[in-house]
């Protein structure tokens, strides 16, 4: 897969829609968004900034474009989590690191974080037997 690239603020937030929505026309994006609206012309601009970094694709019924998401946020999420990881933390053991003194987690939020983490290396156990 070719590398997933950062999005504005803007080119997120009409991602977020399409990835809420599915499939949609400019209007349909419009009416997802937030007050005060933006133009119909911004959105319909943004869309097809997105349609040529390949985030969104369309089908065309006559002049009218119906949209739909070409990258999943999951896909999306993994690379911008793993670049911002990179970029800000280095490694994970320093990302952990920072969440667990920083953010002054609770002790039932850590037994949470330390369950998920214990599971994970029981089923990479299990799978390297």
């Amino acid at each position: 897969m070719e590398q997933i690239r950062e999005l504005t603020r803007a080119e997120e937030q009409i991602m977020q829609v399409m990835w809420r929505i599915g499939k949609g026309f400019v209007n349909d994006v419009i009416l997802q968004l937030p007050e005060p609206k933006p133009a119909y012309n911004t959105v319909s601009t943004i869309i097809r900034i997105l349609e040529q970094k390949g985030f969104i694709g369309h089908t065309a019924y006559g002049r009218a474009h119906e949209y739909f998401p070409i990258v999943a946020k999951k896909d999306y999420s993994r690379a911008y989590f793993k670049h911002f990881m990179t970029n800000y933390f280095g490694s994970y053991k320093s990302l952990a690191s920072f969440f667990t003194h920083e953010e002054n987690l609770s002790v039932l939020e850590l037994e949470e974080i330390r369950k998920m983490v214990d599971e994970e290396i029981i089923k990479k156990n299990a799978d390297h037997e």
